[in-house]
């Protein structure tokens, strides 16, 4: 697709079923265009043998539809090359959606549309909702019917226009019954099948909203071009503002009830977080949020910012929302009097969006929920606060008042606040407050005359003793306030070096659960962590531990779920809710590990069940001539032996006993290297090893190979290794049938032996073609035969029975080349003691 200024313009007529009348419309938009002195022609119309559509074609140019030969058989498509030469102004092109006959030059029409465009000519098409490829599988289920022939949603999203061509079930089913859409003897089973009520009805909401859509986005297009910020409510979009609180969910609800009464109802719930990141609500809480959001059929959104009451405003102003819900305050009446709440807020600066109070059973209440903050100090800091604001101004009263003579009321005052705000630093507000009255208490006692009593001579005393202690209390406040948000920043910057770490462990560490639980007990100073796992009994079991583990999450100290089946738990250590998104951040961990862990199996087993798959396949592929050509020939001699009219003399009963001979072997070594292959990729084969003497062994293994004669053995005497008498049977009289069937008759096949330490190596070499260095690796697989071997020769099993054998054995088996032409295998097995 092209991008340039003089490309052809796209009209696009959209229809929810056939027979609304998409193609009429083309036309009709086709002779009025004509009457109007536009070069109109038709590229490719399909009536459908109907009357009302036909007669519109009129006096229209039509362009010959191209021939295609495909099968032997003619077929027609439109002729994109002569349209192209032709170069009209506007050509009308119905099925937008329609594959072209292979060996036309695109393979969908859409494509001939788009070359159409880019030569700069103006296309109007028609295509049905059906046959959109977002709504392809959604009319599926809705009708029953598939549709094979799919177009692109961002080929119909690019058209210029989009027009609907709409049509109410009822008015769609008369015109089917009228046969106004198809031939009578179709009209009964279309009716009740695709044209039914139901499934029209749907159809054409899927229209419908799907139009809804582009039409929504091109308002947005509109809105941002023209920097157009006020709310246009031409949908109900609603923004529940949630604060992370338990009543979050009933606002999300509330906007979720609200946002379905009317069809293209949407919600977003909305979480402001401060832009210092000292949040009170954890990531856990946020992301459960999300969830129920989207359970709900809505989406969930965070922002930063200053002012919530701005921030929710603004951004639902940003998605043209017209209405605002949040929860009642849980403030207290006398805080609210002193600073507005946060629906106060909205409500005075909302304009044109409507804002709800959602009222819940948290409201009023100050405890309940995230919003009631745990302290931040400790108790024994706090009472340390109550003992030093009652006994530090008292104490340093009285050593001031000793030594009266040395200052004056400005230095005792400023000497107290002092004492104010180091109470505010040891005990937080409250004691601070106290020490503050205290202060004030005493300045007015002991040095503002008159002196021992609460009354004060003059009046700017008084002012200077109100302001006192008016100065401590909001001194007092300031530094409480600073004091927890260092303390809330020391945790995160904690809590963000924990998951810092934890994300570089996960992008650059094994899959190690004992050293996750390792940082884990060491974060959180507890004396042992596991990861356990229910089993089907009920019991659990563990996965990994260290330290003193608990067994099970009831005797744990802390825990947090994993998955389904496995939990992380902890004993000893902190145990307090600030920890528990970091314990949430290790369990996430912990089950990313475990995933992994189980995608490994699952590729190992994926990767063994493909192999055997392809051997399945290629044994298939491989046994259907090897078995059949020795039947064949048994079956074919038996069937002369039976014969009674034949007359068969002993050299020809001889021959024919023979063959029956000769297939039957066949197919017992077919047989039996296809159960040893299948017994080696099934991990079946259990070796027994034993001492073996070699020369005994290899004795035994050529007694019934032919062609064993033109073997020569030379092995050390008395060498024995350790296997498995019959698996090392097998393994040599394969190797060395295969050296046989290599070697030209006139070359010997020669197999000799040595030992070497502990191991024992037998080679055997044949003077055959050999095999080049890149074959060598193939020889081993399945079904492989190099070089020029006769079909019927085998399948290409017996090398890789001979190696799955050995590998069993606890041996190997590689090749090298023969001194002068040929291939050596070399054996490669344990050593065993020389019997006495």
């Amino acid at each position: 697709m092209t991008g340039s200024a003089d490309r052809g313009r796209l009209r696009v007529y959209l229809g929810a079923a056939p027979g609304v009348g998409k193609t009429y419309a083309m036309l009709d938009e086709g002779s009025r265009r004509r009457q109007r002195g536009t070069d109109v022609v038709i590229g490719y119309v399909e009536t459908h043998g109907r009357s009302r559509t036909a007669e519109l074609l009129g006096d229209l140019e039509v362009v010959p539809r191209a021939s295609v030969t495909y099968r032997g058989t003619d077929q027609t498509e439109m002729d994109l090359a002569a349209i192209l030469a032709r170069r009209p102004e506007v050509v009308l092109v119905d099925e937008l959606a329609h594959t072209n006959v292979p060996g036309s030059r695109h393979e969908k029409r859409w494509q001939d549309v788009e070359a159409l465009r880019d030569a700069g000519i103006e296309v109007v098409t028609t295509v049905n909702v059906q046959h959109l490829e977002s709504l392809n599988d959604v009319a599926a289920s809705i009708t029953g019917v598939r549709q094979r022939e799919t177009v692109p949603d961002e080929v119909v999203r690019g058209a210029d226009q989009i027009e609907l061509v709409d049509m109410s079930a009822q008015a769609l089913r008369r015109r089917m019954a009228h046969g106004n859409v198809y031939p009578a003897d179709k009209v009964d089973a279309a009716l009740s099948n695709y044209f039914r009520e139901g499934n029209l009805t749907a159809l054409r909401e899927l229209a419908l909203l799907w139009l809804a859509d582009q039409v929504d986005e091109g308002m947005e297009r509109y809105r941002d071009q023209h920097e157009i910020t006020g709310t246009w409510a031409t949908r109900e979009r609603i923004v529940a503002a949630v604060s992370g609180g338990p009543e979050s969910l009933t606002v999300m609800r509330r906007a979720a009830r609200i946002a379905s009464r009317r069809a293209g109802g949407e919600w977003l719930a909305l979480y402001v977080t401060r832009p210092d990141g000292l949040s009170s609500v954890g990531p856990d809480r946020l992301e459960a949020l999300r969830t129920k959001a989207e359970e709900l059929d809505g989406t969930f959104h965070t922002l930063v910012g200053d002012d919530p009451a701005e921030a929710i405003l603004e951004f639902a102003r940003a998605e043209n929302a017209n209405q605002v819900l949040i929860g009642a305050s849980r403030r207290s009446r006398i805080a609210t009097l002193v600073r507005p709440g946060l629906g106060e807020r909205l409500i005075a600066t909302s304009g044109d969006v409507d804002v709800h109070i959602v009222t819940h059973d948290y409201a009023r209440q100050r405890g309940a929920g995230p919003a009631a903050r745990r302290p931040t100090l400790s108790t024994r800091r706090r009472v340390a606060g109550f003992v030093f604001a009652l006994l530090g101004p008292t104490l340093l009263s009285l050593a001031m008042r000793s030594t009266e003579d040395l200052h004056g009321l400005p230095s005792e005052s400023m000497a107290l606040m002092a004492v104010v705000v180091a109470t505010a630093l040891i005990g937080g507000l409250v004691p601070a407050v106290v020490a503050a009255l205290t202060s004030g208490l005493l300045l007015n006692l002991l040095f503002t005359p008159p002196l021992f009593r609460l009354t004060i001579a003059e009046s700017g005393n008084v002012v200077a003793l109100v302001l006192f202690v008016a100065v401590g209390i909001a001194v007092a406040t300031v530094v409480d306030h600073s004091a927890r948000r260092a303390s809330e920043a020391r945790k995160a910057r904690a809590e963000a070096d924990a998951l810092t770490v934890l994300a570089h462990s996960l992008l650059n560490s094994s899959d190690d659960l004992t050293g996750l639980l390792g940082s884990a007990c060491e974060l959180f100073g507890a004396d042992g962590a596991a990861i356990v796992r229910r089993t089907d009994a009920g019991r659990a079991e563990p996965i990994a531990s260290i330290g003193d583990a608990p067994a099970t999450a009831d005797a744990a100290d802390m825990s947090t779920v994993i998955d389904d089946e496995t939990t992380l738990v902890l004993r000893g250590g902190r145990h307090t809710a600030s920890e528990r998104s970091l314990l949430n951040a290790f369990a996430a961990y912990a089950k990313v590990m475990t995933e992994r862990r189980r995608a490994r199996a699952a590729e190992v087993e994926r990767l063994r069940l493909s192999e055997a798959d392809r051997t399945r396949t290629a044994l298939l592929a491989a046994v259907s001539h090897d078995l059949r050509s020795p039947l064949a020939a048994a079956k074919a001699s038996v069937s002369t032996l039976r014969n009674p009219d034949l007359a068969l003399s002993t050299e020809d009963r001889t021959e024919l006993l023979g063959n029956i001979e000769d297939s039957t072997d066949r197919l017992t070594a077919l047989v039996t290297n296809l159960l040893d292959m299948s017994r080696i990729h099934t991990g079946a084969v259990t070796a027994h090893p034993t001492e073996v003497n070699l020369d005994h062994a290899v004795g035994d293994a050529l007694t019934h190979l032919p062609g064993s004669e033109r073997i020569a053995v030379d092995l050390e005497p008395e060498l024995y290794a350790l296997a498995d008498p019959g698996l090392l049977d097998r393994v040599l009289a394969n190797i060395c049938e295969n050296a046989l069937k290599y070697t030209p008759a006139d070359a010997a096949v020669r197999v000799d032996g040595v030992a070497a330490e502990d191991r024992v190596f037998v080679r055997i070499s044949d003077h055959g073609p050999g095999v080049a260095d890149h074959d060598q690796d193939r020889l081993f697989a399945p079904f492989q035969r190099l070089g020029d071997v006769p079909g019927q020769d085998g399948v290409g099993l017996g090398l890789a029975v001979a190696r799955g054998l050995t590998e069993a054995m606890g041996g190997s088996i590689r090749t090298e080349d023969t001194p002068g032409g040929g291939l050596t295998f070399v054996i490669d097995l344990p050593r065993a003691q020389e019997l006495p």
